[in-house]
């Protein structure tokens, strides 16, 4: 995928994109190399150029001819490594956490500062006489994620759990995943930043939760195939018995099987006993509760459990995988929600 992007990007050839895709490894590490010998006080940094080239910025031109006899391009540049880095700490000083984003821009050779259009005059007067700083406006908001997807893991109270689809109730953002990961009304986190807060959920009797979703976050109408990649919602259905089925979730990734049983019950012990459940062969284990269910591009329901042996799908061990989900279409009557579509 890597590979065919960078082709139409760069109007060349697939064979010549994947050339350079399975080279860049290498010339990242040379130009890493070569940084550390130079030191942060002879060199600006290294990049790849729109050719595909590894750039090694020096800052004497006595340094060139080292560069250029090891392969890469020599550029020569003003500013070093240890002088930008210097010029970021003052910007900092100044600035506080009065900016959008900070940082080096080793091919401009120079420190970026990306601040809202209307502080563009403010933070000019700020950093007056600094030099080698560039200031940038911008009228988009910069988030700490952009987008999370079905699938993807969830996190509350030390336990995680997977996304299910993301939705609406309204116009309002929110996403459903199971009531047993819902239980409690935590509150869910993924990579440390908060999703959201439970704002209601049922279990035992069903399995379904929902979630409102913060603003520092964008609900897609799609879910993660775990291969870079992600598949779009477009509505829900109820497929048929014997229908290839898939799932999303963050053990085990994107797996598939077939639909076998639907208005099932099952007994997770403690008393907790759930109905109306559909079971299919697809592949689950612990953390992929909540997670998606897709035939094509239509959702079916969330992951409520499944049977394993030492922590393990059944299919590890050559028996047919018996998993359970709660059916879509029940959760978003309950709680009048609508699906994210894409």
């Amino acid at each position: 995928m890597t590979a065919r992007f960078l082709a139409k990007d760069r109007g060349i050839s697939l064979a010549a994109a994947r050339a350079r895709v399975a080279a860049e490894p290498r010339q990242t590490a040379q130009g890493a190399r070569m940084e550390s010998g130079l030191g942060s006080s002879r060199t600006g940094g290294s990049y790849l150029d729109g050719q595909g080239r590894l750039v090694v910025t020096v800052v004497r031109t006595a340094d060139a001819g080292s560069v250029r006899s090891q392969g890469a391009v020599a550029r020569v540049v003003t500013r070093s490594t240890q002088q930008l880095d210097a010029t970021q700490r003052t910007v900092r000083s100044r600035l506080g956490t009065g900016f959008s984003a900070l940082g080096t821009d080793v091919v401009a050779n120079t420190v970026t500062v990306t601040v809202p259009a209307a502080d563009v005059a403010r933070t000019r007067t700020a950093l007056r006489g600094l030099g080698g700083v560039k200031v940038v406006g911008t009228t988009a908001r910069i988030s700490p994620q952009a987008n999370v997807y079905g699938g993807q893991q969830i996190a509350f109270n030390g336990y995680v759990c997977s996304l299910g689809f993301n939705a609406r109730r309204g116009s309002t953002p929110v996403f459903i995943t199971a009531g047993h990961c819902g239980e409690g009304y935590p509150t869910f986190t993924r990579n440390g930043i908060t999703l959201g807060r439970t704002q209601a959920y049922s279990f035992p009797g069903n399995d379904y939760a929902y979630s409102s979703l913060t603003s520092s976050w964008t609900g897609v109408g799609a879910v993660d195939l775990y291969n870079g990649s992600v598949r779009a919602v477009k509505g829900s259905s109820n497929a048929a018995v014997g229908s290839a089925i898939c799932k999303s979730g963050r053990t085990t990734g994107w797996t598939c099987g077939y639909v076998r049983a639907k208005n099932q019950q099952v007994n997770y012990g403690g008393g907790d006993v759930v109905s109306g459940l559909t079971r299919a062969s697809a592949c689950t284990e612990g953390g992929d509760s909540g997670g998606p269910w897709m035939v094509g591009n239509y959702a079916q329901g969330v992951t409520s459990g499944g049977a394993m042996i030492n922590g393990r799908c059944l299919q590890v061990y050559g028996q047919e995988n018996q998993t359970y989900f709660q059916p879509v279409g029940e959760i978003l009557s309950a709680y009048g929600l609508t699906l994210a579509t894409s």
